[in-house]
């Protein structure tokens, strides 16, 4: 976290921490229909000043049936120490584990959406009903990097679900209703407004939350979060805490998000990223006069990475991106959160700013694993499953190649090599490493943690 914030944000699991990677898919899917349901772009929104102008009353009946209560169980064995040493007593004792959280039903044949942290390292799932039936339910498929997941239930009946808002059309002091089950107290129902949309948190995952004021405490992941209407425009997953329970502010996952996540588990069977290939950083007023730009918002274009979508359509350092497509861009939460919800290959226009003149640039997004991100001379790339289960890590970045001058007479002990920190900041993947270099400039040093191939970890300054 950034140190102006100081905020201490909780992961809404009540009940057990989880440790070790997910399968990103763990059921075949065989049928890519559609199961979203999005509501009519026309439906007319209720504005008022004041709760007392708005009856909440029908959209508070219709998400309570679309909420579930998710269990999660799963097991782990615990040794004794002084067992072990006395005795040579070997094995352990297998201990239950149980958490709980919330799910949202989005198809009346029985697929639900939670956060992945309701269910991660889950043996068993166990889906609760607002009618009190219970159901074992599958998991279908996860993005740990959005914090989303699918599960399957069998249901003996025809299920309500959730219809989709568009999440871009919510507006700031909006209100919405956030329903869960908070503490294992069911069927809870909290108003609250948006305070905020595209909020980064710079968690290393999803980088555009919606931010309500709607109480939300552990127990809430992963249940919905509703406009008047009783349309889902999000899925609420964190909380901003000193102490682990509400003291304000609440966070979501935007419902465009989660649909296009979901699609893709269904049609693919994991999530299709697509990026722009660009790195830079947000304009403020500093910025602006700093780079000599008459512009005090937007998204400012440091560099442009090697065969992406946007060095092929054209876009240079030192553009300003306004828009993509008919979305304002004024920060990098927002210009992320845009192109989260897009795929690869789908063609984005690009509103920018060039030296006085405004510019539209069509823009193919790449697939993010198609791109090798290069800074300082070291050519890299995310991390895969093998190389983790190699050198017993969970995140990073391996280093493909090396251009750097003064790093070549040492490239063979170097590729290969993970990246852990660059200036004291974990490197996450790529993306975060683009983030947070994107307002650096090559001329400046960095710090950078390694660990070489036989495991040994070292330091350098580049």
């Amino acid at each position: 976290m950034k140190n102006a914030t100081n905020l201490f944000l909780v992961s809404l699991l009540s009940g057990i921490t989880t440790i070790g990677a997910y399968k990103l898919f763990i059921e075949d899917t065989t049928s890519s229909k559609n199961i979203i349901t999005t509501a009519n772009a026309l439906s007319a929104k209720t504005v008022g000043l004041s709760p007392e102008t708005i009856d909440f009353t029908e959209a508070a009946e219709t998400a309570l049936h679309q909420v579930v209560h998710v269990k999660n169980v799963s097991y782990r064995t615990v040794s004794n120490p002084i067992m072990e040493f006395m005795y040579g007593y070997k094995g352990g004792q297998q201990q239950q584990q149980i958490g709980t959280g919330s799910g949202v039903i989005i198809s009346e044949d029985g697929y639900i959406v939670t956060n992945n942290h309701v269910i991660n390292e889950a043996q068993d799932i166990e889906i609760t009903l607002n009618n009190k039936k219970t159901y074992k339910a599958k998991l279908i498929g996860t993005d740990s990097k959005m914090d989303i997941a699918l599960l399957k239930v069998d249901a003996e009946e025809k299920l309500p679900y959730a219809v989709f808002a568009d999440s871009d059309q919510v507006k700031v002091g909006e209100w919405v209703l956030a329903v869960g089950n908070p503490y294992n107290l069911n069927s809870t129902v909290t108003a609250g407004i948006v305070s905020a949309k595209a909020r980064n948190l710079d968690t290393g995952g999803i980088q555009s939350f919606i931010q309500t004021d709607a109480v939300v405490n552990p127990g809430n992941s992963g249940g919905a979060l509703v406009n008047t209407q009783g349309e889902l425009i999000g899925i609420n997953t964190m909380i901003s805490s000193n102490t682990g329970s509400y003291v304000g502010y609440s966070f979501a996952v935007p419902s465009n998000i989660t649909r296009k996540i979901i699609e893709d588990i269904m049609e693919f069977g994991n999530v299709q990223r697509g990026i722009l290939g660009i790195e830079g950083y947000e304009l403020n007023g500093n910025a602006s006069k700093e780079l000599n730009l008459s512009e005090t918002q937007g998204f400012y274009v440091n560099k442009v990475t090697k065969n992406s979508g946007a060095e092929k359509a054209g876009i240079k350092t030192g553009d300003v991106i306004t828009k993509l497509d008919n979305q304002n861009i004024t920060s990098f939460a927002e210009l992320s959160g845009y192109v989260n919800t897009k795929r690869p290959n789908d063609e984005i226009k690009v509103a920018v700013n060039r030296e006085g003149k405004s510019l539209i640039i069509p823009v193919k997004l790449t697939k993010k694993e198609l791109i090798n991100y290069e800074f300082y001379g070291l050519e890299i790339e995310d991390l895969d499953a093998a190389d983790k289960k190699q050198f017993g890590i969970k995140s990073g970045v391996k280093i493909k190649n090396i251009t750097n001058e003064k790093l070549v007479p040492y490239s063979e002990e170097l590729k290969g090599s993970i990246i852990l920190s660059i200036d004291g900041i974990k490197a996450t993947d790529v993306e975060s490493i683009s983030r947070n270099l994107g307002s650096k400039s090559e001329k400046q040093g960095v710090r950078v943690e390694l660990m070489l191939k036989n495991g040994q970890v070292m330091r350098i300054i580049i």
